[in-house]
């Protein structure tokens, strides 16, 4: 096969191929998520919200998260506190973390494990901290971290997103600056 006959096969066939992807794409994009065939738009459909399948969460926005670690920031900046602030939502992702001028550079995964931690078990570190008495190898479960920093936020009493705070001398303060950031949510 010469070189005009090889480029002219294979524009075809990516041709096909392309419109053969149109079909299958417009076909399972039709109103509603189902495709529109016979058998399968005769039959019940399988995304029908009838509430035994499905569950409503609530999620922090962006906008909320970035508020939240902002007023976190400026209540450390206040009292002359150098500090990283992370927020992560229900699922330890993070949302955004802000590494204040002259944050440790230990601080920005330590903020993000003390907020892991805190919506993991809907509570804040410090108290956290207290069941690792009785129950050592908590600690031992990965991206957590076990001392004074974060603050979960709640919607509705359950966990949505998480607050953590690192850098300051001690955990009692990075938990202050993270229960700033929750606070700042409720206004």
């Amino acid at each position: 096969m010469n070189t005009r006959t090889r480029v002219l096969t294979g524009t075809a066939l990516a041709v096909v191929l392309g419109a053969g992807t149109f079909g299958a794409v417009s076909a399972s994009a039709a109103p509603g998520g189902q495709a529109e065939s016979g058998a399968q738009a005769e039959s019940a459909p399988a995304n029908q919200a009838d509430g035994k399948n499905f569950t409503n969460t609530t999620h922090l926005t962006v906008d909320a998260a970035a508020r939240a670690a902002q007023a976190a920031l400026e209540a450390a900046e206040k009292e002359g506190q150098k500090v990283t602030v992370a927020v992560v939502d229900r699922n330890g992702n993070t949302i955004v973390t802000l590494r204040g001028d002259g944050a440790g550079p230990q601080s920005y995964e330590s903020a993000q494990r003390k907020a892991f931690t805190a919506v993991s078990w809907n509570a804040p570190t410090s108290v956290l901290v207290g069941r690792l008495a009785q129950t050592p190898n908590l600690k031992d479960i990965p991206g957590t971290l076990f001392l004074g920093g974060g603050a979960p936020v709640q919607a509705k009493g359950a966990p949505v997103a998480g607050i953590g705070v690192a850098g300051a001398p001690s955990g009692d303060l990075d938990e202050k600056f993270a229960k700033a950031g929750v606070e700042a949510l409720a206004e």
